[in-house]
């Protein structure tokens, strides 16, 4: 907060020079739980001193409500300025910075980090500053894909084969005895029977 004061002091008074500050996109669109980078850009010069580099970051929503992300005073990254709703869940990019460049990881991203989000830039060679958007959408559920009909493997099928033959033959049986029961529970079927074994008998000698 006390950085962001002094960033627009400053940027009030409108610092000449042809410092620059500019995003890498002015909009992103993300879902919620994800992650997304937000990127901004500044010029830089090799004699320019990181010890007066002053880099304040924040996020506006439609209230006006501001949350700070990101802080930078004197060269070094404030990292208590990540309370509230950012807590926890920004990473910066500390190779980038060198190289004029403010890379944010913003992870777990919900809804309600939708807003406008605004880089504050001074050092030695001025004062800029640059904004981008960014709209996180509600995640979609997705549904669970319907499992296919499982169809009989050939081992299964050959399986299925053997138990319907034995079955078959399993009847066969069962019919075979209940017919020889029913002749000889029957004298009169049994004694035909028992001629019709002598007359096959004579008619073999």
């Amino acid at each position: 907060m006390i950085c962001r004061i002094i960033l627009l002091i400053s940027l009030t008074s409108r610092v000449s020079g042809t410092f620059v500050v500019k995003v890498a996109q002015t909009s992103y669109q993300a879902e919620e739980n994800h992650t997304i980078t937000l990127e901004w850009m500044f010029t830089t010069k090799p004699d320019s001193s990181s010890t007066s580099l002053i880099i304040s970051c924040y996020m506006v929503t439609g209230n006006n409500e501001v949350s700070d992300l990101y802080i930078v005073y004197k060269g070094v990254e404030v990292s208590e300025s990540q309370v509230g709703q950012f807590a926890g869940r920004v990473q910066s990019d500390k190779d980038a910075l060198r190289e004029g460049r403010i890379r944010l990881h913003v992870t777990r991203l919900r809804t309600d980090d939708s807003g406008w989000y605004t880089c504050d830039v001074k050092t030695n060679d001025g004062v800029s500053s640059d904004r981008c958007r960014l709209n996180v959408t509600a995640a979609v559920d997705q549904p669970e894909p319907q499992k296919p009909t499982e169809r009989p493997q050939p081992e299964s099928q050959g399986r299925i084969g053997l138990y319907v033959g034995l079955t078959a033959a399993g009847l066969a049986v069962c019919a075979g005895l209940y017919f020889t029961f029913r002749l000889y529970s029957n004298p009169g079927g049994r004694d035909q029977a028992e001629e019709h074994k002598l007359e096959n008998m004579d008619a073999a000698e």
